[in-house]
């Protein structure tokens, strides 16, 4: 049941991984573990939503076809990193972005309502691509949050919310895989529990993904907001829990 909610509410709006990755460390599995194996069941149910808004026409792959193969080489040097340098160290940085990204799109009521799309000056190409390659590698090294800032990144240039959920499955689903591939050689993934978890994502990936496209971008706004912000509450809390901890040692 937690997986099949973490897929459909990550299918959507992404954010998941608080649902999937927590209960995997409760069946026993150690932190390292439990992230890399997410990332394969991830991977099936990012696979599952793509297919499925590519079907209604909701992924750009004229405009990502050439920008996906350098999302995979940053999510993969993201997830090698993650062994030269400590996760942690992005926490107070996340917190500030999720932040940031909440109170733009409270304010701006009417903004991803309707597809507005902005011509691609070379600034604004460079200033694209930059974004998403960064979130790419942030994906394979850290991750919470990635398919909120991926979806911001989108709605940033113009396109209504469940164009951006659909091309955020797409580049989603590459950074996953190549995270996948990452933790793969390094030995971190189980196998049995991903697997058993993927088919039970990709169903709730399938249900989330036609959830979004029957109910509009009206409820994916709402759904994008309340991730948003349950996120944002879920970094905080472990950002100041760990410092205070700290002070009390």
């Amino acid at each position: 049941m937690f997986w099949f909610l973490g897929a459909f509410l990550n299918a959507i709006v992404g954010g998941g991984g608080l649902i999937t990755v927590p209960a995997l460390m409760f069946v026993g599995l150690p932190p390292a573990s439990a992230i890399a194996t997410n990332k394969l069941a991830a991977t099936m149910g990012n696979l599952t939503s793509t297919l499925t808004f590519l079907k209604a026409g909701k992924v750009d792959m004229k405009l990502l076809g050439p920008i996906v193969p350098f999302v995979f080489i940053f999510s993969m040097l993201g997830a090698w990193t993650v062994h030269l340098l400590d996760p942690a160290i992005l926490k107070p940085l996340v917190i500030i972005m999720l932040l940031l990204v909440f109170i733009y799109t409270v304010i701006k009521k009417d903004w991803g309502q309707i597809e507005k799309k902005k011509e691609l000056t070379w600034k604004r190409k460079i200033v694209f691509l930059c974004s998403l390659l960064a979130i790419g590698f942030y994906d394979g090294f850290f991750g919470p949050g990635t398919g909120s800032f991926i979806i911001f990144v989108f709605l940033m240039m113009g396109f209504d919310f469940l164009q951006a959920s659909g091309n955020a499955k797409l580049l989603n689903f590459t950074s996953n895989l190549a995270a996948l591939v990452m933790f793969f050689i390094l030995g971190e993934v189980l196998f049995i529990y991903g697997i058993i978890m993927g088919i039970s994502m990709i169903c709730g990936a399938y249900v989330g993904t036609k959830f979004a496209l029957k109910q509009g971008t009206t409820v994916v706004r709402i759904l994008f907001i309340v991730t948003t912000l349950i996120l944002l509450a879920k970094n905080s809390y472990d950002y100041f829990g760990s410092l205070s901890n700290g002070v009390g040692e």
